[in-house]
């Protein structure tokens, strides 16, 4: 049971950093050719939903203290591109 579930969350990661990969926010910036203040404003937009997204994710997988600051870190850097 222990294998299936640990198959389960690792195939969920990967499929997730696979479709991070393409839809970042950086990316998204960069397609609409945004700059500026609206460049600004469009990250910082996307930066905080990816912080409560990879948050609600962190809590789902009921994470706590180190292990959901490293997850948390990871999953946003991985939306925003960084």
């Amino acid at each position: 049971m222990k294998y299936l579930v640990a198959a389960a969350v690792a195939a969920l990661l990967v499929a997730g950093a696979a479709h991070a990969q393409t839809s970042t926010c950086k990316a998204a910036a960069a397609e609409k050719k945004l700059a500026g203040a609206a460049l600004k404003s469009f990250m910082t937009k996307c930066q905080n939903d990816a912080k409560n997204a990879c948050g609600a994710s962190a809590k789902e997988k009921k994470l706590a203290g180190a292990a959901q600051k490293s997850f948390t870190t990871k999953c946003v850097g991985d939306k925003v591109g960084k």
